[in-house]
């Protein structure tokens, strides 16, 4: 019995060592490789169950089999492409537009105390409403449904780039501010030299964030009238029991959300900065 223990040990204690020695690359994949295959295993296992079970057998087609066969049929179509480009589209727009207001306007609260200490409670008030119940309102206030759905997406990405971008600013020194004064300068330059460099990461970690919501918040979005885009598909696949292609978007919506935010993080690790 002792001796089966010290193997396990040496064999456990041999991989970590083995693991540890692997360049930081190779363990980022390896980790990653783990995760994804536990989690197609789960998948699998759903999918098992789902049909095995006869009042959910009509759903079988969610699982991984049908769902990546027809996600590989999906891929050469001008369908997909189009689908996704719709998508991308409001996104960057709703996304341009949180950033364009969102900013500014951190900044300000950020800077100024007596703005910051009046707009937190109607702020904090807006940001908790669902950008999902702001639809009847976007349905009436824009001629287009691309407008309503930009306009939804827009109340989704501006708190979380308004709050970070705030956060930002009250964490700069007030020293720099004092030495920048004392060195002549002018609004102007306060903000292009020393506010916009030290919020930097803190803009793009909101704007992590504002991606992340307004990813969920499209597929629903896109319910409306629109006949194009992420949702749109996946609403019609589900009206036409085409389940393997609702099955193969969804996978599509996880592959481009998690593209989007590898690049945020890494324009976080770009700005990541201190100063020793």
């Amino acid at each position: 019995m002792s001796n089966a223990m010290t193997v396990e040990k040496f064999s456990f204690g041999q991989i970590t060592a083995t693991y540890k020695k692997m360049p930081g690359w190779l363990q980022n994949f390896t980790n990653a490789t783990l995760g994804m295959t536990i989690l197609l295993f789960l998948w699998w296992v759903g999918g098992v169950l789902i049909e095995s079970n006869p009042d959910t057998e009509a759903f079988a087609a969610f699982a991984p089999g049908p769902a990546l066969s027809a996600l590989w049929g999906l891929l050469g179509t001008e369908f997909l492409w189009d689908t996704i480009t719709s998508s991308l589209e409001r996104i960057l727009f709703g996304l341009f537009w949180g950033i364009v207001i969102g900013v500014p306007v951190g900044v300000i609260l950020g800077y100024f105390l007596a703005v910051r200490q009046i707009a937190n409670m109607p702020f904090q008030f807006l940001r908790m409403i669902s950008p999902l119940a702001w639809m009847p309102i976007a349905v009436l206030a824009f001629e287009t449904w691309d407008g309503a759905i930009i306009f939804l997406i827009v109340m989704a990405t501006v708190w979380p780039i308004v709050f970070g971008t705030a956060h930002g600013v009250q964490r700069i020194d007030p020293n720099w501010f004092r030495v920048a004064r004392n060195l002549g300068a002018d609004g102007y330059q306060m903000l292009r030299r020393v506010i916009m460099p030290a919020i930097a990461q803190d803009v793009f970690a909101g704007i992590r964030l504002a991606i992340g919501v307004a990813w969920v918040v499209l597929v629903p979005a896109e319910y409306l009238g629109v006949t194009s885009g992420l949702g749109y598909a996946i609403n019609d696949a589900r009206d036409t029991l085409d389940y393997d292609k609702l099955a193969a978007i969804v996978v599509v919506i996880g592959v481009i959300g998690y593209l989007l935010d590898t690049v945020a993080a890494k324009l976080i690790k770009r700005y990541s900065w201190n100063l020793e």
